[in-house]
C-alpha cells in the first residue's frame, strides 16, 4: 500500500472541495447571513488547513502520485468520509442540527445522492446552506472524484483506477481513449443538461435560486429540495414535469448521450437496458395511474402525472414526492417499494442495483431453469443483444446477494430503535438504495429526526456502501486487501 501517494492524493481532493464551499460561502455574504458566512470561513479554513499539513507531511522524497486498484478502493472510500466529515461542518457550526451525528447523515445523504433529511423545518434554515446541501447532491451525482480527474490533471494522477472505484454499474464504458477525456465529457453531459433544466424551470415561473436548487437535485438523482413539501411546495404542473422529464434523464446512462452526440442513434435505440428501464417505467405508471383512478377517484391527467412522478421518482432514486404518496391505494404503494430494489441504470445518477443488475439476475434465473432442463445445453446471457462475460455475470450474482445481506443486517441493526416494521424496513432500502424518500414513519411529512444517534451512523455506513456499489468499501474490511 502506497501510503504516501494515499495522504497526498486525498489532501489534493480535499482542498478541490474546499473551493467549491466557496460559491456557497459567496451566497451567504449575498444574503447577509451571518452565522452561515462564518461557518463556511470556519470550515474552508480547516480543510484548507489540513490539506496543506497533508501535502507538506508527504513533500519529502519523490512527490510522483502512484495508485493501483487497493490505492484508490481506499481513496475514494475515505474521500467520500471526508467529503462528509467536513461538509458537515457549516450545519454543525450553524447548530441547524441537534447532533454532529445528524450533521454527518445530512451531508452523507447529500453527496450519495440519497436526499434523506433530518432537518424537521428545512425552510427554516439559512438558503447558502440549502444550497450547499443541494450542491452535494449535484456532485455526488456524477462523483465528486471523477470530476478532480476531469478537471485537474496537472497533478499527474492516472485516474482509471479511481473513475472505476467511483463509478456505478456493472461495466465501464471508456467513451475516449483517455479517462480524463472520458471524465471531461461525462461532466460537461451533465452541465449541459443542468443548464437547460435551470433555465426551463424558470420560464415555469421559479426564481433563479429554486430553479438551481431544484435542478441540483433532478439532475443528481438525489432529491433534496429547500422547501418542507419537496416539488409539492410549488403547486405547478409545469415544474412537476420538467421535473418528470430530467428525472428520467439523469436515471439513464450519461454515455449514450455521449454517443448521441457522436450521431450512434442507432446503437444508443438498441441499448437492451434502456429499453427495459423505459419499459418498467412505463408499465409502472400505467399501472399505479389506473389504481388511482379506480380506487381514490383522482382524475385521469392528474392520475398520470402524479404516478408518472412518482414512479419515475422512486425508480432512479431521485426522492422528491409531488403529492401525499402515502394517502395512496396499498396497490401503487406496493408498486413503489418494489421500484425501490431496483434503480437507475449503470453509468447514470441514480442509486440502487440498476436495471442491468436486476434484468441479468432473472435471466440468470431462466437459464439455470433451462440448464436443469437440457444439462448439456451451452447457454448466454445476452443484454440487448450483447453477451456478458461469465465474470461480469458472477460479479453481479454476488452483488446482489451482498445487497441483500447487507439490508438485512441493516434492517436487524434498525429495528432495535423500536420503530414499526415497515417504517424500518422502508428505512432501510431508502439509504442503502440512496432514494431518500419512503413509505411508513419516513416519508414525504417525516424525516430522520425520530432516530437516535447511533441509528444515524448506521444509516450514513448503508449510504456510504450504496453509493460506491458495496465492493469498493466492503474490499477495505478483508484480509486480503491488506496484505502487502
Amino acid at each position: 500500500m502506497n501510503n504516501k501517494s494515499v495522504v497526498r492524493l486525498l489532501s489534493l481532493i480535499l482542498l478541490f472541495v474546499a473551493l467549491i464551499m466557496v460559491l456557497p460561502l459567496f451566497l451567504s455574504l449575498h444574503y447577509g447571513e451571518k452565522d452561515a458566512l462564518r461557518s463556511f470561513l470556519w470550515t474552508i479554513s480547516l480543510m484548507c488547513g489540513t490539506s496543506v499539513l497533508g501535502l507538506i507531511a508527504t513533500s519529502w522524497g519523490n512527490r510522483e502520485i502512484k495508485i493501483g486498484p487497493k490505492e484508490s478502493y481506499l481513496i475514494v472510500t475515505l474521500a467520500w468520509v471526508l467529503f462528509s466529515a467536513f461538509g458537515a461542518l457549516p450545519f454543525y457550526f450553524s447548530e441547524v442540527l441537534p447532533s454532529y451525528a445528524d450533521c454527518f447523515f445530512e451531508t452523507m445523504s447529500g453527496f450519495t445522492t440519497t436526499g434523506a433529511t433530518a432537518l424537521d423545518n428545512i425552510e427554516a434554515v439559512d438558503k447558502s446552506l440549502l444550497f450547499w446541501r443541494n450542491m452535494t447532491n449535484w456532485l455526488g451525482g456524477m462523483g465528486v472524484v471523477v470530476l478532480f480527474v476531469a478537471v485537474l490533471p496537472a497533478f499527474g494522477v492516472k485516474g482509471t483506477a479511481l473513475v472505476g472505484a467511483e463509478s456505478v454499474g456493472p461495466t465501464k464504458d471508456k467513451l475516449t481513449p483517455h479517462i480524463r477525456h472520458t471524465a471531461m465529457a461525462l461532466w460537461l453531459i451533465y452541465l449541459s443538461l443542468s443548464v437547460l433544466e435551470t433555465v426551463l424551470l424558470l420560464f415555469c415561473g421559479l426564481d433563479l435560486y429554486h430553479a438551481v436548487t431544484v435542478t441540483f437535485g433532478t439532475m443528481g438523482a438525489a432529491g433534496f429540495t429547500p422547501t418542507n413539501l419537496s416539488i409539492a411546495s410549488f403547486n405547478s404542473p409545469l415544474v412537476e414535469w420538467v421535473c418528470i422529464i430530467f428525472m428520467f434523464l439523469s436515471g439513464a446512462n450519461f454515455a449514450l448521450y455521449f454517443r448521441l452526440l457522436k450521431k450512434q442513434i442507432r446503437k444508443v435505440a438498441k441499448d437492451g437496458e434502456l429499453r427495459l428501464y423505459s419499459l418498467i417505467v412505463l408499465t409502472a405508471s400505467l399501472f399505479v395511474a389506473l389504481n388511482l383512478m379506480v380506487q381514490a377517484g383522482m382524475k385521469g391527467g392528474e392520475a398520470i402525472r402524479h404516478s408518472l412522478f412518482q414512479v419515475i421518482s422512486f425508480t432512479t432514486t431521485t426522492g422528491f414526492s409531488s403529492t401525499q404518496y402515502q394517502n395512496w391505494p396499498i396497490c401503487s404503494q406496493m408498486i413503489l417499494f418494489i421500484l425501490s430494489f431496483i434503480g437507475g441504470c449503470a453509468g447514470s445518477a441514480g442509486g440502487g442495483p440498476k436495471v442491468i443488475r436486476i434484468a441479468v439476475i432473472f435471466k440468470l434465473g431462466g437459464t439455470s431453469i433451462r440448464k436443469r432442463l437440457h444439462p448439456n445445453a451451452v447457454t448466454r446471457i445476452k443484454i440487448g443483444g450483447d453477451s456478458l462475460s461469465s465474470d461480469t455475470v458472477s460479479s453481479i450474482a454476488g452483488f446482489i446477494g451482498l445487497y441483500l445481506v447487507t439490508f438485512a443486517v441493516g434492517c436487524f441493526l434498525i429495528s432495535l430503535t423500536g420503530k414499526d416494521l415497515i417504517t424500518v424496513c422502508s428505512s432501510c432500502i431508502l439509504t442503502l438504495g440512496n432514494i431518500g424518500i419512503g413509505l411508513g414513519g419516513i416519508g414525504m411529512d417525516f424525516s430522520f429526526s425520530i432516530y437516535p444517534d447511533w441509528a444515524m451512523w448506521i444509516f450514513s455506513f448503508l449510504m456510504l456502501v450504496g453509493r460506491l456499489e458495496l465492493f469498493t468499501v466492503f474490499a477495505l474490511f478483508t484480509r486480503d486487501f491488506w496484505r502487502s
